[in-house]
């Protein structure tokens, strides 16, 4: 297990200490409400893999497949919309309920805004989901990337008319040059990162995720009232866990399920803030190179901290190659199970939870996420293969085996 770090966080704290009021159902369901105002949406597949439960030896499986959101094959659409929404809305004075695309497309909106410039950092994802918000919505988009971002991401994001570049700077040092140019150009940074001064943006980005939470309790009771026992978020800055995290507190109050928050061990930036439980955010500096490209963040968001400090249980800094047999087990179904295309941070909690459940080697590990016979385990599967080329070469070449 010597490639695996776990820190347990015993939180006295019962659900409702720490506020997750703005991540609850309530506000979820004003979020959707906007969601479901574009063409493009639909609710993304919960898929149930039977097999592979009984096969792990535990009582249940859910996947959430995010590969299907807008066609932008990743979730990070859901935040960045919403938080450029609630922008445009606060410049024209409009109530959260009033915000919908047609509202937002209407003539009045541009003749008083003229054409605003959203300016963000991303490895891809999150990117591509700003751009293409802009795009819809007449305005610009600019983006900066990661040094390493592979050449897919960056055109992918070009296609959309965004005008985007690949830095020589990792991505917390990209977010910084986002900044710096927006405060040139008359921008608005749109980023899940917070800093003193810049909460309402993320904190908008954050809420925009909750729609997956809406969605996922709809589909587990049309599965037969089930409730998950344990849940795996991956995460980079913490923002989508966060959001998630509050989500499912806000929902199951004192009976939420056990949270394990899932980390590159070269950007483990929230394992080592729980573990050193000090009340400061611990950085992580340097190259934060994994094939976990989505995750790879070396500053944690503030407010994404609140809730995972409050509520989440375990924090696991991982090697590469669990996210690999992540991608292969979902890719590759047993049995009657749907196939499910994951890319390399996209199968990351369930890549934990598989590991963890089939290798002896790691029996500890399984010992102390509580993971046994009744477990029902949920995860949510970000991306589908956003890099193509690294996709296929991790399910062909066996690159990152377990072995």
């Amino acid at each position: 297990m010597q490639d695996f770090h776990l820190v347990h966080l015993s939180h006295k704290n019962k659900a409702g200490a720490i506020s997750t009021a703005c991540f609850g159902l309530k506000q979820a369901k004003k979020v959707r409400s906007f969601h479901q105002s574009f063409a493009e949406y639909s609710v993304t597949p919960l898929v149930q893999l039977k097999d592979l439960a009984a096969e792990l030896g535990v009582q249940g499986i859910y996947v959430k497949d995010e590969s299907y959101r807008f066609g932008l094959n990743a979730f990070k659409v859901l935040g960045g919309s919403y938080a450029i929404a609630r922008e445009i809305g606060s410049r024209l004075g409009l109530a959260e309920e009033e915000l919908s695309l047609p509202r937002l497309l209407q003539q009045d909106v541009q003749e008083r805004l003229g054409k605003l410039t959203f300016v963000t950092a991303t490895d891809g994802n999150h990117g591509r989901g700003v751009a293409w918000t802009a795009q819809r919505l007449g305005h610009k988009a600019v983006v900066f990337m990661p040094k390493g971002t592979a050449a897919e991401r960056l055109e992918n994001i070009r296609k959309l008319g965004a005008e985007a570049s690949i830095t020589d700077y990792n991505y917390d040092d990209s977010v910084r040059l986002a900044r710096k140019y927006a405060a040139e150009h008359n921008g608005i940074v749109v980023q899940d990162t917070s800093w003193e001064g810049y909460e309402d943006v993320p904190l908008h980005i954050m809420q925009g995720y909750t729609t997956i939470g809406a969605e996922i309790v709809e589909q587990l009771a049309a599965y037969g009232a089930v409730k998950p026992t344990h849940v795996f978020l991956q995460a980079g800055v913490g923002a989508m866990a966060g959001a998630m995290v509050g989500f499912i507190t806000d929902y199951y109050k004192d009976a939420r399920p056990i949270i394990t928050i899932v980390e590159p061990n070269e950007a483990d930036c929230l394992y080592r803030t729980a573990l050193a439980n000090d009340g400061r955010l611990h950085i992580v500096e340097g190259e934060l190179a994994s094939i976990m490209a989505g995750l790879c963040c070396g500053e944690p968001c503030s407010i994404g901290w609140q809730q995972l400090a409050a509520y989440a249980d375990n924090f696991v800094a991982m090697p590469d190659k669990v996210a690999a047999l992540g991608m292969r087990v979902l890719g590759n179904p047993i049995g009657s199970d749907t196939a499910v295309v994951s890319g390399e941070s996209g199968a990351a909690g369930l890549g934990l939870a598989v590991a963890a459940l089939r290798e002896q080697e790691l029996a500890q590990l399984k010992d102390s996420l509580r993971l046994d016979a009744e477990s029902v385990v949920l995860c949510l599967s970000t991306e589908g293969a956003t890099d193509v080329a690294n996709y296929r070469r991790i399910m062909w070449e066996g690159a990152w085996s377990w072995k």
